[in-house]
């Protein structure tokens, strides 16, 4: 039974029902969680007559598109002026999927001047709850989207049946949840599976789901993943695997972001491989995504060496570090974090 705080949610539907002009914002590189979690709200909220409007920092994979037929999601790096708009002039400003403005990057400041009544509903650890008027934050739960299920089954309109939310709510929830697991393989809960079966019942098409999520790449992509594993996985002391994804190497397959999603994962299938890391260059700095087997503690590795966190199986961060220097400096906090936590 999931510990939802009512009187939270009470005061969730008070300013719903009281507010016209919504805008709903996700962290950077947005993941399936992310843009689910918010074309979920967005769409309910329509539902209620409301306006509403989902402002992102930066792009979101392909294979994301058919959550946003229209187009309408608006990229803050693309268009500062219409997508700084929307945010100021919002009456509430729904923060889902991160734990703190600082996972905006640039559109941080934006949402900090903003005036709107701002809430959060999120599943990582640590929420900045200062920064929010509202916090509805819970980490033993598989996703935002999750999160975000069962608190609008709460709402009136809903009353606890899954089949009385908007179809795209619920088919973006159920999307969301999937990405996040990486397909019911981390991080669930026996609410996920209830929450898995009621949307369901709720006629969500999870066969269609899953093709438009994982079969619609490139053979680029295929060839890509291939080349990671055959010949840049890179393992230290035969327990910490690490890839690099140089400039170069996403030019030469034709590298789309979200190409790579979920190859973090596989040097875990190892027996001895206890952390798995992903370096991704990017402009200006290195994209860092790290995995680990279940009595790793990866938050706190992204923490105190890759400038992030998130999960204790699941992190990321970013450092602003040459490709070049990268394998020194990982094998160096590897094996330093390591002898810490008793790995070695």
């Amino acid at each position: 039974m999931l510990n939802i705080h009512a009187e939270s949610v009470a005061e969730l539907v008070r300013t719903v029902e009281n507010g016209r002009k919504f805008c709903i914002v996700g962290h950077t590189s947005p993941d399936g969680d992310a843009v689910g979690a918010c074309v979920a709200m967005r769409e309910f909220l329509r539902s209620l007559g409301k306006e509403a409007v989902i402002v992102l920092p930066n792009r979101f994979p392909a294979f994301l598109r058919h959550l946003d037929p229209e187009g309408t999601i608006l990229l803050y790096d693309a268009d500062k002026e219409r997508a700084g708009r929307a945010i100021s002039g919002s009456q509430v400003l729904f923060c889902l999927d991160f734990n703190s403005f600082s996972r905006t990057d640039e559109m941080a400041d934006a949402l900090e001047a903003s005036k709107a009544r701002k809430i959060l509903i999120d599943h990582h650890i640590g929420p900045d709850v200062r920064s929010f008027d509202l916090t509805l934050s819970m980490t033993d739960i598989s996703s935002t989207c999750e999160l975000l299920y069962h608190i609008l089954k709460m709402f009136p309109n809903v009353g606890g049946n899954a089949s009385l939310l908007p179809p795209l709510t619920a088919e973006a929830l159920f999307t969301g949840m999937t990405t996040d697991t990486n397909n019911f393989a981390n991080s669930v809960y026996p609410s996920t599976f209830s929450m898995a079966s009621e949307l369901l019942a709720a006629g969500v098409d999870r066969t269609a789901m899953l093709c438009r999520l994982y079969n619609q790449f490139s053979e680029g992509r295929l060839r890509l993943i291939g080349e990671l594993l055959r010949n840049r996985m890179k393992i230290v002391d035969g327990k910490f695997s690490y890839m690099m994804l140089p400039f170069g190497l996403q030019h030469e397959y034709g590298y789309s972001k979200g190409d790579v999603e979920g190859v973090v994962n596989r040097p875990l299938e190892i027996k001895d491989v206890l952390i798995s890391v992903l370096f991704t260059e990017d402009k200006d700095f290195v994209r860092v995504s790290i995995r680990s087997k279940p009595d790793v503690d990866v938050n706190a590795f992204a923490r105190k060496y890759f400038n992030g966190g998130g999960h204790k199986n699941a992190a990321g961060g970013r450092l602003e570090m040459d490709m070049g220097m990268i394998p020194e400096y990982f094998a160096a906090s590897v094996r330093e974090y390591a002898m810490q936590a008793h790995l070695l």
